[in-house]
């Protein structure tokens, strides 16, 4: 007997559900912790971002509730709307009085308390809108040079963008999820051979134009060279770490977010966790992120399978973007990357990047769905 349409839509990957929940409810918790001492020095109220991460993330909620239930077709074929969208978007961020400028750089609009960064939204609907490129256009970007080109200059566009904000972070995550989707549809290895020198010139020679983005690229090869200037972050997460040992010194008790190590609630979240909860719970996040991703890899091979291509793409591209944002922040959090301003997924403060998140996730709960049971997704691409 088939199930039901209804038994059908309830039925989602445990693993990734339980994964992603398990982040979000760990990083909720570990917000409020992390923010208190900012949080009664700025408003007042300990808890004040406690509660504002907690309406975030049910706006999350709702928000990936609501796509959960929409056709990967859908997505599909309005992907290059959404995508010149917020590349319009982009572009209001730059105009003044219009974006909002905060530790020097313009990357959100708002009004008040309510803030919109369209950095996140071009991400998600990049991926999405290759994920159909790659469909559409197969044979092209696996035979021909321009066919791999075209979303290389969508890329270059968008990334000139993203430099005036200034979010070098975003440009390299992007570029790298580019990369990952374009070799996983098929495009000749020569291709990015020639990509990766030139690309990866392009963003040393970015780099190096901006005297403090040589500093953070360098600085974390021995960040007790200056440990008040350019290495102060990094060493107040290194003493974060240090001090946390094997189990941490207690939820609550961090010593480093009392205004020693910034950006303690967004950044470098991890390191308060470390120090809290110690090298077990560190591996706790990493185990976390790991099965997400595992889950994430696996829902995209079994769509590959039955021939759901662009749920195969949208579930790798979604993938490679939310594994490499962890590992980039986790990795800066300890020391073996370059200081970068991106956010954990699933479990910084941050209302858009929240948001957003929650809807990769739906994205990939509902290419399970369509994988499994092909009558929900209907007219899906072949």
């Amino acid at each position: 007997m088939n199930p039901s349409p209804s038994q059908q839509q309830l039925s989602l990957d445990p693993y990734l559900l339980g994964s992603a929940l398990a982040l979000l409810g760990f990083g909720w918790v570990m917000v409020g912790s992390a923010s208190i001492a900012i949080a009664e020095n700025n408003f007042g109220i300990p808890t004040y971002y406690f509660w504002r991460q907690g309406i975030f993330l049910s706006l999350g909620l709702i928000t990936a509730f609501s796509a959960l239930k929409v056709k990967l077709v859908f997505w599909e074929k309005a992907a290059p709307i959404f995508l010149f969208i917020s590349a319009g978007l982009l572009i209001l961020v730059l105009i003044p009085k219009i974006g909002l400028e905060i530790n020097g750089s313009r990357r959100w609009l708002g009004v008040g308390a309510v803030r919109l960064q369209p950095s996140e939204l071009v991400k998600l609907f990049m991926i999405i809108y290759l994920a159909g490129y790659l469909v559409r256009r197969k044979d092209i970007v696996r035979t021909a040079m321009r066919g791999f080109l075209f979303p290389i200059g969508l890329f270059t566009i968008i990334s000139g963008l993203l430099l005036l904000e200034p979010d070098f972070g975003t440009i390299a995550v992007l570029f790298a999820t580019i990369m990952g989707m374009l070799f996983l549809g098929g495009a000749p290895l020569r291709y990015f051979l020639f990509l990766v020198i030139l690309g990866g010139s392009s963003l040393a020679a970015i780099a190096w134009h901006s005297p403090y983005r040589v500093l953070r690229l360098t600085s974390f090869l021995n960040p007790w060279d200056d440990p008040l200037n350019s290495g102060y972050q990094l060493t107040q997460a290194l003493i974060a770490f240090g001090r946390g040992s094997w189990f941490g010194v207690g939820l609550g008790d961090s010593v480093q977010k009392l205004f020693y190590l910034p950006e303690a609630h967004t950044d470098f979240l991890y390191a308060v966790i470390g120090e809290e909860l110690g090298l077990i719970g560190s591996l706790a996040v990493i185990i976390l992120f790991s099965v997400l991703i595992y889950r994430t890899f696996m829902i995209g091979w079994a769509a590959e399978q039955r021939g759901h291509f662009f749920g195969s793409y949208l579930a790798y591209g979604l993938g490679i973007w939310i594994g490499l944002q962890a590992f980039v922040n986790l990795g800066v959090n300890m020391g073996i990357l370059p200081t970068k301003g991106l956010t954990l997924p699933l479990m910084s403060a941050g209302g858009s990047s929240s948001i957003v998140i929650c809807v990769a996730i739906s994205l990939v709960l509902r290419v399970d769905m369509e994988t499994r049971f092909p009558k929900v997704g209907q007219s899906r691409s072949k």
